[in-house]
């Protein structure tokens, strides 16, 4: 029963989970004045285990502004046809400008790990008066490590602003992008004249390349700017596997093995700078994965060892394994940090014989 546990969960975490949902869109008609870009969806799970759709509403008419762009998304699991949880929401913006387009981030009422699919579809909206550029956002400072971390400044035109806003809006490499999530940073009342420094510090999606920093207050908007988020100041590996090798409990070393004997799979692993610099400390998992060899490789095992390097150098782990059928099988190995990001290029492979 662990076995399979173990197995389930690192196929799982090979696979980015936000794949693992399907997502349908049913969009209004190109005759109505309001559309939603099918192609720019995205449905993640969040930290707390919500499950999140992102996407993007369009304003098609020339003249016109609109608001109250009420989005409907139906959350469904593989199983029935009739939805979990159905849920109402807005856009981000207010009002969405003539030829204008808005965010959206619609979340579940409850973090529902059944939740595998879910339907958007656009309930309506009402025209709107125009909100004038009165606000101009724009970066002063973009940094990737971690996390990520910016800072801007909002500049406020000749009136009071109210509820104001700022956000940022993250999308990937596709063309074209979907975005991964939207961020708030609330500002609230803004003087007249007035110039306001704002940060950001948050943990992003791996897969984003850049965000569109955008206002809103309740009298005025901004322009979207397009930010590309730089290269990440982290090295590409912080670990290397440079050794993988089979032990008796005597320390002998193995090159075939017997079924129902514990052998013990052992891997030399290089540290070569920690992941918190003010530490000195890197937490790690370190996964053996053992498959049977074939067109269609069955998973015969996987252990897993949770550990810490401290500083660097050379660390040596070692996960148990006991053979159960014969055969010819290979061994991968993987070191991850406890966001489950591989800090290590896969180790080397090992072919062994089970007799």
């Amino acid at each position: 029963m662990m076995k399979v546990i173990l197995c389930t969960f690192l196929i799982l975490l090979l696979v980015p989970f936000s794949q693992a949902f399907s997502a349908e869109v049913t969009d209004t008609p190109s005759t109505l004045t309001v559309s939603l870009k099918n192609e720019s969806q995205f449905v993640y799970q969040d930290a707390e285990g919500y499950t999140v759709v992102v996407g993007l509403a369009e304003n098609k008419n020339p003249l016109t502004p609109v608001t109250n762009v009420k989005i409907q998304v139906n959350f469904y699991d593989d199983y029935d046809s009739a939805p979990l949880e159905v849920v109402q929401g807005y856009t981000t913006l207010e009002v969405i400008a003539p030829n204008g387009k808005s965010t959206y981030s619609i979340r579940s009422q409850t973090p529902n790990p059944n939740i595998t699919q879910a339907s958007v579809s656009l309930l309506g909206f009402d025209s709107s008066e125009a909100k004038q550029k009165g606000l101009t956002v724009y970066s002063t400072s973009v940094f990737s490590d971690y996390s990520f971390r910016f800072s801007g400044i909002l500049e406020n035109g000749g009136a009071p602003n109210s509820d104001t806003n700022v956000y940022l809006a993250f999308y990937d490499g596709f063309e074209p992008p979907r975005f991964l999530g939207v961020y708030t940073i609330e500002l609230g009342d803004v003087d007249p004249n007035a110039e306001i420094s704002f940060e950001f510090n948050e943990v992003i999606d791996s897969r984003a390349v850049g965000f569109f920093l955008f206002a809103e207050s309740n009298i005025f908007s901004s322009d979207l700017v397009d930010i590309k988020i730089p290269p990440s100041q982290i090295p590409d590996k912080l670990v290397t596997i440079s050794n993988v090798f089979l032990e008796d409990s005597n320390g002998n070393k193995l090159s075939e093995l017997s079924v129902g004997s514990p052998v013990n799979i052992k891997s030399e692993t290089w540290i070569q700078f920690a992941a918190d610099q003010q530490s000195d400390e890197t937490a790690y998992t370190y996964y053996v994965q053992v498959k049977e060899s074939g067109k269609l490789p069955y998973v015969e095992y996987v252990g897993k060892f949770d550990g810490r390097f401290i500083g660097t150098g050379l660390e040596t782990q070692t996960i148990d394994w006991i053979p159960e059928k014969t055969g010819l099988f290979f061994i991968e190995t993987f070191v991850w940090d406890r966001n489950n990001v591989p800090i290590a290029d896969q180790g080397p492979f090992v072919l062994v014989v089970v007799s």
